[in-house]
């Protein structure tokens, strides 16, 4: 898969693992659920996918247009879908939507990310 932008930036968070109940993303252990913006990190206020919100994505969502191309969803250890209101939200700023289990999320996640691609992660823990 080619890059679609320039490469990801120095300052931008990279997810370096994932497993007993967090992440660590640039060197920085995270309890609990995370949304990872090309920018920074925030504790994502979601304990299941079923009860995520347009307003739980605000910050994803007050980026500028173009900024995040797809997010990528990880529904912890098991299958998940985005509820219908998240899903209109993402579609009515441009941003496409993959759902997976959070390993196959988090790997996708760094893969897309080092290709310089236009991505955000909703991760919840496993």
């Amino acid at each position: 898969m080619a890059a679609s932008g320039p490469p990801p930036s120095p300052d931008r968070p990279v997810l370096h693992g994932y497993g007993a109940g967090g992440f660590r993303i640039s060197g920085q252990r995270w309890q609990g659920a995370v949304l990872i913006l090309p920018d920074r990190v925030l504790a994502w206020p979601v304990a299941e996918l079923a009860v995520a919100t347009p307003e739980s994505l605000a910050a994803l969502l007050a980026l500028e247009p173009g900024r995040v191309e797809v997010l990528i969803v990880g529904t912890g250890a098991g299958a998940g879908l985005v509820p219908k209101p998240v899903r209109e939200a993402l579609a009515g700023h441009g941003i496409g939507v993959e759902v997976m289990n959070t390993g196959a999320a988090c790997r996708t996640l760094a893969v897309l990310t080092a290709e310089g691609r236009r991505v955000a992660g909703a991760l919840l823990p496993v």
